[in-house]
């Protein structure tokens, strides 16, 4: 059974996405460990969604975390999550990610990198501003990546060129931080900050799946993106690009020909 999308009064609430992860556990936690916070976990798998919630409350005695099941490469599933939410959200990380050796598609006929890993940020976005603007420093943190690059406008699902899963992933980060240079210029409005960052090489299966390790741990690379979802960094730095906690020139996000191209590419798959 769903836990119930209802916060405790009082509270700030954040949103972490992928959160049963490495780096999506280790954001939780580091939250998690700032009693202000209410912390929801978004999960596929159940079982591995209350463990992570338990771990958590255990070692941070903080027992306001929680988690909802939600696969964020369905559009349909995101909706679903956004009509049960209620009150006000803090905090939105984006952190969800997969690196399939093969190419797939979702039920709704996308391929799955793009599907999870651009779709469900920009989706999970979309869907929770009515939240976000109900608090009165808003944050979205779109967890990227240095290992960006190679995106293809015209091929975007990989439905032309040879599937390679780590062509798909850079191409993923790429993105993420080219749709957070569009966001932060739509929501700035509505005061809602939103962030691009790297979190570390960490050992993860992600890492993995494409063939690397890690020298760093969960703890260090969750420390750049609670840093931007919870301290009072202000509004300054909306649109811009973190490597360890410092503001970082992002090439891809100077293109703001290719930036509007592919928010509007990606805005399609929203209608």
């Amino acid at each position: 059974m769903m836990e119930q999308s209802q916060q405790t009064s009082g509270n700030k609430v954040a949103l972490v996405t992928g959160a049963t992860g490495a780096i999506g556990k280790g954001i939780a936690r580091q939250i998690a460990e700032k009693h202000a916070y209410e912390v929801v976990l978004l999960c596929r798998d159940e079982e591995k969604a209350k463990k992570a919630v338990e771990e958590i409350k255990k070692s941070t005695a903080n027992n306001k975390v929680r988690y909802e099941l939600v696969d964020v490469s369905s559009l349909a599933s995101i909706r679903n999550l956004s009509k049960r939410w209620q009150g006000r959200l803090d905090a939105l990380v984006n952190n969800a990610a997969v690196t399939p050796q093969k190419r797939e598609e979702t039920a709704e006929g996308i391929e799955l990198q793009f599907a999870t890993n651009v779709m469900g940020y920009f989706w999970m976005v979309e869907q929770f501003i009515p939240f976000l603007t109900e608090s009165p420093s808003p944050r979205v943190v779109n967890v990227a990546s240095y290992w960006a690059g190679g995106l293809d406008l015209n091929d975007l699902e990989f439905k032309n060129r040879p599937y390679n899963n780590d062509m798909a992933y850079r191409q993923s980060k790429q993105a993420n931080r080219m749709l957070t240079v569009a966001s932060a210029e739509r929501l700035k409005s509505q005061n809602i900050s939103v962030y691009a960052c790297h979190p570390g090489d960490v050992d993860s299966t992600l890492s993995n799946n494409l063939g690397f390790t890690g020298s760093d741990s969960p703890a260090a690379g969750a420390k750049t993106p609670v840093w931007l979802a919870t301290d009072s960094i202000g509004t300054g730095g909306s649109g811009q690009y973190y490597e360890y906690m410092q503001k970082t020139r992002c090439r891809f996000g100077e293109n703001r020909k290719e930036v509007e191209a592919l928010y509007e590419i990606c805005d399609s798959f929203y209608r």
